[in-house]
């Protein structure tokens, strides 16, 4: 199992926070990686519901449907992938209130499918995926700061 752990400072309420980074129709908007997604898309998922994910990862595309494992507003959620044709992985969010805005950690954990690929993610692909989080991160950061998500 691959472990890759990311975490920034955002200017926003963890509410505001969790309904974004919850809601898989704005990945797209945020994740490098994160090519379109498909299904429940317009609102903060909760455990149980799905989401199908198109992804493009260094030279692999792909597609992984996710499912809500766990969901506990507005400080921590986490999600289960299966990708198409092997691999899975979790992400788990976590989100820690701070004066002023919001401490933000990432954490996905894989497994590769097979030896071939799992030593080609030791060789190669770690690095990849973890510089993709850490870009997510300062997109993210970016995209909440930037504007107020706040409605009312």
């Amino acid at each position: 199992m691959t472990r890759i752990h990311t975490s920034v400072y955002l200017d926003r309420p963890a509410e505001e926070v969790f309904a974004y980074v919850t809601t898989p129709g704005y990945w797209p908007q945020w994740h490098p990686s994160s090519r379109g997604v498909s299904g429940a898309t317009d609102h903060p998922l909760d455990v149980g519901e799905q989401v199908g994910e198109a992804f493009h990862i260094g030279w692999r595309r792909g597609h992984v449907l996710w499912t809500v494992r766990a969901r506990e507003a507005p400080r921590r959620w986490v999600i289960a992938g299966r990708v198409a044709g092997g691999g899975e992985g979790t992400i788990t969010y976590t989100l820690t209130p701070r004066e002023g805005g919001t401490d933000f950690e990432r954490t996905f954990v894989y497994a590769m499918p097979n030896r071939w690929l799992a030593l080609l993610d030791r060789l190669v692909i770690r690095r990849i995926m973890a510089a993709e989080s850490a870009r997510a991160l300062r997109r993210l950061k970016a995209v909440l700061e930037a504007v107020s998500l706040r409605t009312g």
